[in-house]
């Protein structure tokens, strides 16, 4: 009787295929994940994990590059001098001044931080409240047309003027401007140079 059953069995298979082993469980297993995908990041992805956050200027150390008075930035830092002193405004152009950072590298002196604060912005926010006071009810139908650097600009060396590092300086520019078709212009004593850009250090005098 066990033969015949063993008989039988046999041959209920396929000739050539065993029996199979795999349970009917096996039906209810997850499938393999898919292999990770090999495919390259676009540019756009490169670029944007490998981009370098903005660098304050002002803390890099100065070059000899000779600035220029036609770039969109200079004229930027000039447009925000005219509306500084227009609107009475001073913080308006404070993008015009010379930087902190710049002026501690650049000074030769005790405490240059306290120096740019308490001595040179506060005269140059005086001055455009004097500047602006002196327009009058005219101020709000100005025009801006420039700031023209004036000539002669030099490179003034270190040791120079209590300096340690050196840059370009330029003497007697004009900010100017138009009122009801007559072009003004307003004086600015000082311009000196950071990293091959114009910035305002004195408005007016050297006080």
């Amino acid at each position: 009787m066990i033969a015949r059953c063993l008989i039988v069995t046999l041959l209920a298979c396929t000739r050539g295929e065993p029996p199979s082993l795999v349970s009917t469980e096996s039906e209810s297993v997850a499938p393999m994940p898919p292999a990770p995908s090999k495919a390259v990041p676009s540019a756009s992805v490169v670029a944007s994990a490998s981009a370098s956050p903005s660098v304050d200027e002002a803390t890099l150390p100065q070059t000899h590059d000779k600035p220029t008075s036609d770039s969109d930035a200079f004229r930027a830092r000039a447009e925000a001098l005219f509306e500084a002193i227009q609107n009475d405004d001073p913080d308006r152009a404070m993008i015009a001044f010379f930087p902190r950072a710049a002026y501690e590298q650049v000074k030769a002196i005790t405490n240059p931080a306290s120096d740019w604060r308490y001595r040179l912005v506060a005269n140059f926010k005086r001055d455009i409240h004097e500047a602006h006071a002196k327009l009058g009810r005219k101020s709000t139908a100005l025009r801006f047309i420039g700031l023209d650097v004036g000539a002669g600009a030099r490179w003034v060396e270190s040791g120079e003027e209590g300096n340690k590092l050196g840059y370009y300086r330029a003497y007697g520019s004009h900010l100017r401007f138009s009122v009801e078709g007559q072009e003004r212009a307003i004086d600015v004593t000082s311009l000196i140079s950071w990293r091959g850009e114009w910035y305002v250090v004195h408005l007016t005098g050297f006080t």
